[in-house]
């Protein structure tokens, strides 16, 4: 299942909990956006992307909060506090990556099996 919405700024909202994790929510569509992310200072803060090989913070300069998500945007990795200069491996099978301005994942309450839904 593909994201592909025709505007460039979403809103992911947490089903479970009735919370927006993010008002401005991003999908990285060019190469650029995938392999920059929230590097490129035209990005807005929250982004989502699809990919399957893990995630990297080199060159950031803060902490990030990152969820994985399955094809039916169940979260299913949580890692908060991502530091700069690091990488991040998960399971292979989860299509999805959403990359938050830190503390976002507490702010929002978002648990493991919790559902988001984009609008």
């Amino acid at each position: 299942m593909k994201i592909l919405y025709n505007w460039t700024e979403m809103i992911l909202k947490n089903k479970a909990r009735k919370t927006i994790i993010a008002a401005n929510l991003k999908e990285a569509r060019s190469i650029a956006d995938k392999t920059l992310g929230l590097l490129k200072k035209s990005n807005s803060r929250s982004m989502i992307f699809e990919t399957r090989f893990g995630i990297h913070t080199f060159f950031m300069d803060k902490s990030i909060d990152v969820l994985i998500l399955d094809s039916y945007y169940k979260v299913c990795r949580i890692k908060k506090g991502l530091k700069p200069n690091r990488i991040f491996i998960y399971n292979f099978r989860y299509p999805f990556v959403v990359e938050l301005p830190l503390g976002l994942i507490d702010k929002s309450k978002t648990k493991l099996g919790d559902r988001l839904d984009i609008e």
